[in-house]
Order: structure tokens, then sequence, then C-alpha cells
């Protein structure tokens, strides 16, 4: 209680200066918070200009509107109330209510998120929109944190993953000269042993000292990201891999979903789908257009020789297989308890090894 008590007092503190602070002022709402029933503080780790991480204020008017003003998500991205993990643990407590929180974390809440973290299984636009108009199999991965009392309600996405590098990656041997920031998550680090890399685990809050400073010299991140977010200021080579789509999934917790009425709770989520649906469709133009100012500022962009992309699939394989029991475990709450879900979703997507 004594935590839940002092996480509840950091927000209300951060609620009354978050507005003065200029990277978010340009987002103030243009209405009176003030008067609403319910609040729903959401965190998010990236900058609002990304659509995927925008989505939050989308879903603060959307939700403001069609409730009448009864419900107001304080929506709080730019990790002002800090990293994933971290922020993990306050919406389990419930201190916060939602969070759009990274597909690479999310596996810390329920193993099953990490499916979209595979190394080339959800790895274009196109197979996100056909893994998304699934319900069947999307609702499943969406359900991946029920058990600890954590809902998932839908995803925006940051474009598609490479590396970022302070020195040219062409090929197999270039990389492995490169000591690269990936998230705090079992999948990414599976992979990067796999891959025989130097991989550094880091909170994304920490990785703009580091890069500078060169305790990491890459990362593993999407050219969305690494653009808007200045890193290409430093690390100014840019490799398309394109090994998996960065997400944010928007969870919640349930908790306080049920503690809404039913027909606010109904209203609220399908304000949720409803952008999250739209948000999908502006990332892809995003993506290209943030590409086409990084390379007019005179960052270098790279794909890999035929041959080392074979070999990073090849190696690759294995992540599937090593992770594959806890992502076809199956849970209590789990309406859908299929026998191989990951079989399941690389068949529907036409995964090759």
């Amino acid at each position: 209680m004594k935590k839940y008590f002092l996480a509840a007092i950091l927000i209300l503190i951060l609620s009354q200066v978050i507005w003065a602070k200029s990277p978010l002022e340009k987002w103030r709402p243009d209405f009176d918070p003030s008067g609403a029933e319910y609040k729903c503080v959401i965190s998010n780790v990236t900058h609002p200009v990304i659509k995927g991480s925008y989505a939050g204020f989308a879903i603060r008017d959307a939700v403001w509107e069609a409730t009448n003003g009864k419900i107001y998500v304080d929506y709080k991205p730019l990790s002002v109330l800090g990293g994933e993990v971290e922020v993990l643990n306050l919406l389990q407590m419930g201190a916060i209510q939602g969070m759009g929180v990274s597909s690479v974390a999310a596996t810390n809440m329920g193993s099953r998120f990490g499916i979209v973290n595979l190394p080339f299984l959800v790895d274009s636009f196109e197979k996100l929109d056909k893994f998304t108009d699934n319900k069947k199999l999307f609702n499943h991965f969406l359900n991946a944190a029920d058990h600890v009392g954590i809902k998932g309600l839908d995803i925006t996405g940051y474009g598609n993953y490479g590396w970022a590098t302070t020195k040219p990656v062409k090929t197999i041997e270039d990389a492995e000269q490169i000591k690269f920031r990936i998230a705090e998550a079992e999948v990414n680090q599976l992979l990067y042993r796999n891959w025989d890399f130097q991989p550094v685990v880091m909170p994304w809050p920490d990785v703009p000292v580091s890069l500078k400073q060169g305790v990491i010299t890459g990362l593993d991140h999407t050219p969305m990201v690494c653009n808007i977010t200045k890193k290409f200021e430093v690390a100014k080579y840019f490799t398309q891999v394109n090994y998996a789509q960065g997400l944010f999934i928007w969870v919640f917790n349930k908790a306080w979903l049920n503690s809404l009425p039913d027909n606010l709770r109904n209203t609220f989520e399908d304000s949720v789908h409803k952008v999250c649906e739209q948000i999908r469709k502006e990332t892809k133009n995003q993506e290209e257009n943030e590409i086409a100012k990084a390379k007019e500022a005179g960052i270098k962009f790279f794909e890999m020789r035929e041959q080392d992309m074979k070999t990073l699939k090849e190696k690759a394989a294995s992540v599937h297989e090593k992770y594959a029991p806890r992502i076809n475990k199956n849970y209590a709450g789990d309406k859908y308890k299929p026998d191989n879900y990951l079989k399941e979703v690389q068949n529907f997507l036409n995964y090759r090894k």
C-alpha cells in the first residue's frame, strides 16, 4: 500500500507540472478535464510525433467526445513516468490505468506478446494488417496478460526494425563489430545471442547519453524512431534488416476497466479500437516520409547482401523453437485455447525458415 500511495502522489505531482514542459505544450487538451467522473492515466516511452505514440492523445480526445466528458484519459508520453519496466509495475499495482507498451517490453507481462517480436514472422506492414484482421488469432494475442490482471485492447506501430549505427553495416562481419542496444526483453536477447552479436540490454531513456559516449555503437530500432528522436545525429547509418514490426500494445488494468459502468467501458474500448485502426493506416506513410527526410539529411541507408540475410534468417529460426512453449501456453482466462498457437500464426503468415 505504501508503494501504491507514493506512486499515486508522484503521478499527481507530475499531472500538475507536465503541461509546463514545452515538449508537450502543443498537445494540451482543448477542453477542461476537471469535471470528468473517471480518470485514466496512460504512459508511453517515446515522442508523440510518432503516430503510434500520438495515438494516446487521439484516444484521449476520442474517449472524451464519445463519453460526453465522463472519462478523461491523461496521457503521459516521453517516459515522464519512467522506463517501461518500472511503469509496468505501476500498471499492475493499479497506480496507473493504461500503457502504450512496446511489444518488446510487453513480454514481461505475458510471453505470448513475444510472438510479434519473433524474427521474420510479422515483418511487414502487410503481414501486420493480415494478423490484426484475423480476430481469432489477434484476440488470443491481446489476451496474453489477462492472467496478471492486464487487458490488451489494440496495437499501433512505429515501423520496421533495423540497425542505426555509428559505422556502416553492410555485412554480418560489420555487424559483429557493433555494440547494439537492445530492449529489456528475452526474445531480443535470444535473437542477438544466436546472431553472435554484441547486445547491450538498456532502458530506452538511457540511450541518448550512452550513444554519445560510445557505450553503444548501434541501436536495434526503426528508422522512424531514430530520425524523430534525433538518434541519427550520432548514428548516421541505417541497415534495413526489416526483421520485425515495432509495435505499441495498448494495455489496461482490468480492475479499472471493470470498475466502469458497462456502457462506458464498451464506449471506451470501442474508441481505442477506432483510433488504433486509423493510426495503423497512417504509420506506413510516416515511415516512408521519415526515411526520405533522413536521406535528405545525409543518413546512409543499406540493405544487407542476400547471402547474409539468408544466414540471419537461418540463425533466427531457433528463436521460434526456444520461445514456442511460452507463446503456446494457455491460461484459464483464454477463450481460445489452440494446441499450437505459434504454428497457426506461422502458417497463416506463410513463415518460412
